[in-house]
């Protein structure tokens, strides 16, 4: 088994920061990709940011430039800096992870995520 457990989410005014935190542990052999998606009710999961096991990033439009994600690989964990925050930015954000087990077999995992309320 594999758990992803976030941190950091909250209510702040817009135009400041948070940084989100999502630590993977369990039975994991390796993990290949770690990101971040958001969702709104009504709308379909989207994805935010994520990174491979070798620090390669990729984007959603709506986050470039403001947004940075980073991995700590001995600790299993993906963070998300998060600056110059908007309202449309307010979403439960979930991390994942692409995780080998320690019987080889390849999964996605899911945190349980976490609220970001930008909000004057």
């Amino acid at each position: 088994q594999v758990q992803l457990v976030e941190s950091g989410g909250g209510l702040v005014q817009p135009g400041r920061s948070l940084r989100l935190s999502c630590a993977a542990s369990g039975s994991i052999f390796s993990i290949n990709a770690m990101g971040w998606y958001r969702q709104v009710p009504g709308k379909q999961r989207v994805l935010v940011a994520d990174i491979t096991d070798v620090g390669f990033t990729n984007y959603a439009d709506s986050v470039k430039g403001r947004f940075t994600i980073s991995r700590d690989n001995a600790k299993n964990t993906v963070y998300l800096q998060m600056n110059s925050l908007k309202p449309e930015d307010t979403a439960v954000y979930y991390c994942y992870a692409t995780v080998r087990t320690h019987l080889q077999r390849v999964s996605n995992y899911w945190g349980q995520g976490t609220q970001v309320t930008v909000s004057s």
